[in-house]
């Protein structure tokens, strides 16, 4: 996928747009793309950075870095992507004139988005107002209880189950691996220690079942409290993994959640409790 941030960066074709933030790229913002990718022009994005909601002073737990959010736009068909810096000077843009210096510059000939679509200053632009400057609009029912709003609800309380039916893939958390206190090996279940974003949504503390890098992996998100930790800390045990993973990006699939965190009476205690989630992780299904 070709990504810009201008619109003559992209090469110039004969397009169909997709235009929206697409935090999450959930079953609703997928049913969007497929319009598009359906409509027989060369399909594209157009998307937001950062959040517009945060740049009107509103806190937003994001669901996908924009790394993670392109790979995604880019795995559902999409085969370019202007992401636009959105500021105050992009959301004063009066809907027409935003049409003519994004739209019309990039070959868009269609534009598909979901009914009730706004956008330009004030959000007064609507999908009608497209038709009418000659595009051809591609209206996409909205999903039915499907939004970014609603995953993110359930994470914080730690559903990643029905977080993944309103997504259609397992939730994720994504970081860096970076050096922890290396107690994981020490037990004899070595860990990589994520630096996660500060504006990612992480989900309710607890232990899950989940993969990366291609393997199972037991994941904790917690502040240890057996040995009296406060500091949240997001972990993972890849099963039957050995390799340096330190600086690595890391994605991490969330499964199920498999209990609480917890102090024990002992630190044999604690491993048992730790062998325990290793064996319902390697049990344990991928939600679709």
């Amino acid at each position: 996928m070709i990504v810009a941030h201008r619109p003559e960066e992209l090469p110039p074709a004969r397009r169909v747009v997709a235009i929206g933030t697409f935090d999450g790229v959930h079953r609703g913002h997928r049913r969007v793309l497929d319009a598009a990718r359906e409509a027989g022009l060369r399909p594209a994005v157009v998307t937001f950075d950062p959040h517009p909601r945060a740049v009107f002073g509103s806190e937003v737990e994001l669901l996908t870095t924009l790394e993670r959010r392109l790979e995604l736009l880019g795995e559902a068909g999409m085969e370019d992507a202007l992401v636009l810096c959105f500021d105050e000077e992009l959301a004063a843009l009066e809907p027409a004139v935003f049409a003519e210096r994004v739209l019309r510059p990039i070959g868009a000939e269609a534009v598909a988005a979901g009914d009730g679509f706004r956008f330009g200053h004030r959000r007064a632009g609507d999908l009608g107002l497209l038709e009418r400057m000659g595009f051809d609009v591609r209206r996409v029912p909205l999903v039915d209880n499907v939004s970014s709003s609603q995953v993110r609800a359930h994470l914080a309380a730690g559903d990643v189950v029905q977080a993944a039916a309103l997504l259609g893939r397992p939730a994720e958390v994504e970081g860096t691996v970076v050096h922890g206190d290396h107690r994981g090996a020490t037990l004899g279940f070595p860990t990589a220690n994520l630096a996660v974003a500060p504006d990612l949504l992480v989900p309710a503390l607890g232990i899950y079942a989940g993969a990366a890098l291609g393997r199972r992996a037991a994941i904790s998100i917690g502040t240890n409290p057996h040995y009296g930790g406060t500091k949240r800390r997001v972990e993972a045990h890849l099963l039957d993994y050995e390799g340096d993973l330190y600086g690595q990006r890391i994605v991490l699939e969330l499964w199920g959640r498999l209990r609480d965190e917890a102090a024990f009476d002992s630190e044999a205690a604690l491993v048992e409790a730790i062998e325990r989630d290793v064996e319902r992780t390697r049990a344990a299904v991928r939600p679709a």
